[in-house]
């Protein structure tokens, strides 16, 4: 029998960004993630299902979010009769400047039309945090550090004007510290708005990824971009962290 997902009540995350978003990290987790009854995705199409990490050909894809909504859970602010929904909305290989998150792109309507739609299944349901991993198609693109600003800010602060969340917690992270080190020049204005950005904005936070590793580092492969499985879920710990410094001001 299917579920009526308009009976339940829903604490909301929006996962936004790019491949390290979207979770392209392989390899052994320590521990891996298990499903949980009250831990949903609403993924890109508009279906809702447990929430757990995709298989895809012979290797399981680490999320960040899923060790997030597990700390979550596990603090204690899911309270009981409540479920947990993150927005899967991030794409790899996407960005501002190749017209994919600017206020008339296809990806940032998309995360307003999911947002939306969670929203309106149950008028209980909350929006709770917004995270965000996105960058290094900027900076491949050689954006300028006020361009990168300008854009990231105006993404944030529209998504709290429209569903009227002022103080929407914002959490945001740095990339594989591997990929900075080969491509210095290119990642130091993107990384440096952000950073800021987290700063300057109120219920912002910066999230440091030093120590994690690659898929290179992890597997010896030439994926020096992406984060590893582990190193996902050491992300989502350290997203969660922040996002318990925003609300504990």
């Amino acid at each position: 029998m299917l579920k009526d997902f308009t009976k339940e009540r829903f604490d909301i995350i929006i996962q936004a960004g790019q491949s390290n978003s979207d979770g392209t990290g392989i390899g052994d987790a320590d521990v891996p993630y298990v499903p949980k009854e009250d831990i949903y995705y609403l993924n890109a199409n508009m279906t809702i299902s447990v929430a757990s990490e995709r298989v895809v050909a012979n290797d399981i894809w680490g999320d960040y979010s899923l060790t997030f909504a597990d700390e979550y859970r596990g603090s204690g602010l899911l309270k009981n009769g409540r479920n947990l929904l993150i927005l899967r909305t991030s794409v790899g290989g996407t960005g501002f400047l190749d017209k994919r998150w600017g206020l008339q792109d296809d990806l940032y309507l998309h995360m307003l039309e999911m947002t939306q739609t969670a929203l309106e299944l149950n008028p209980e349901n909350r929006l709770k945090a917004f995270l965000w991993h996105q960058g290094e198609t900027d900076a491949l693109l050689n954006a300028s550090y006020d361009t990168h600003y300008g854009n990231l800010s105006t993404l944030i602060k529209t998504v709290r004007e429209k569903f009227h969340c002022p103080e929407l917690p914002f959490v945001a992270g740095d990339f594989v510290q591997q990929w900075v080190g080969e491509n210095a020049e290119i990642c130091k204005p993107v990384v440096g708005a952000i950073r800021d950005l987290c700063r300057d904005l109120r219920n912002a936070k910066f999230v440091e990824t030093n120590g994690l590793l690659s898929n290179a580092q992890k597997l010896g492969t030439d994926d020096t971009i992406h984060f590893c499985r582990n190193a996902l879920y050491e992300l989502g710990r350290r997203y969660f962290h922040a996002f318990m410094e925003i609300t504990e001001q």
